[in-house]
């Protein structure tokens, strides 16, 4: 590898990490660019239309929130998506 003219020695990347530390402790010290020729091209899809919206919630219902989804085993947002489709497919009404 040249740079400048100079020749340049760079690390080797490890073929494998033993932790994400290790991950961020590697790309913290090093630049992907010194490791240009050993990356492969990837296509990827980006859905630019997807979007979220935040709700507020009071603080003791959100703890709740988080000990009951965790229970469940999805994510908080999930179990709110979940419980508020069953609640708008149940009823039209307020309350």
């Amino acid at each position: 590898m040249r740079k400048d003219n100079k020749i340049l020695k760079r690390a080797q990347l490890p073929e494998n990490f033993t932790s994400l530390e290790e991950f961020w402790t590697f790309w913290d010290t090093h630049s992907t660019s010194d490791y240009e020729d050993m990356m492969e091209d990837v296509d990827i899809q980006v859905d630019v239309y997807s979007s979220r919206v935040y709700c507020a919630v009071a603080k003791d219902l959100a703890a709740q929130l988080r000990a009951h989804a965790r229970k469940q085993g999805v994510s908080t947002e999930t179990l709110i998506n979940l419980w508020l489709r069953e609640k708008i497919s149940g009823s039209t009404q307020i309350g």
